[in-house]
Parts: structure tokens; C-alpha cells; sequence
């Protein structure tokens, strides 16, 4: 009887935790398209995009990728709170790096 109730809520957790990661990647999206899109584009050129996956970039590990968003949001003042920083983070690896 406890393994088929287990069971059976599994798929819910599957379910969620995959909507959560939806939600993480779209706030994030949403944060870089507003902050870090036209900051980029100014000084990289084309959508800033290129930014994220040039041969040289400064960028090659998630620690780096962590330090280099909390030094954006500290540089141009944004004034995200840890979890916004997380939500880039997590958008930009799973967009553009792959650590």
C-alpha cells in the first residue's frame, strides 16, 4: 500500500519541480532582456548576445559566471537581490554556457 502512494506522487513532484526551473529560466530571461541585452549590444554589438558565447570571453566556469553577474549588478547598481542573481545565473547557463 505505501509503495503505490509513493509512487503515484512522484509524477506531481516531477511535475513541479520542472515547472519551478520553467519559472527560475523565465525570470531570469526576463531580467537580462531588461538589464543586460542593451548594455551588451552597446558595447559587444549586434543583439549582446555574442557576448555570452565569443571565443575569448572571460567567462569559463559557473564560479566565474556567478562572480561576473553579482559584478554587473553591482557596477550598474541594479540592486538584485541574491535570488534575481540566481535566476540570471541559471538563465545564462542553461541559455549560452552549459557549465
Amino acid at each position: 500500500m505505501r509503495h503505490t502512494l509513493l509512487i503515484s506522487l512522484i509524477p506531481a513532484l516531477v511535475s513541479f519541480s520542472t515547472s519551478a526551473a520553467d519559472n527560475t529560466l523565465q525570470a531570469g530571461k526576463k531580467l537580462v532582456d531588461a538589464h543586460c541585452i542593451s548594455c551588451h549590444a552597446s558595447s559587444y554589438g549586434g543583439d549582446g548576445s555574442g557576448i555570452y558565447t565569443r571565443d575569448y570571453r572571460k567567462v569559463r566556469s559557473l564560479n566565474g559566471l556567478k562572480a561576473q553577474v553579482t559584478n554587473c549588478n553591482t557596477m550598474l547598481n541594479l540592486k538584485w537581490f541574491d535570488d534575481e542573481e540566481q535566476q540570471v545565473v541559471q538563465y545564462l547557463n542553461h541559455s549560452y554556457y552549459h557549465f
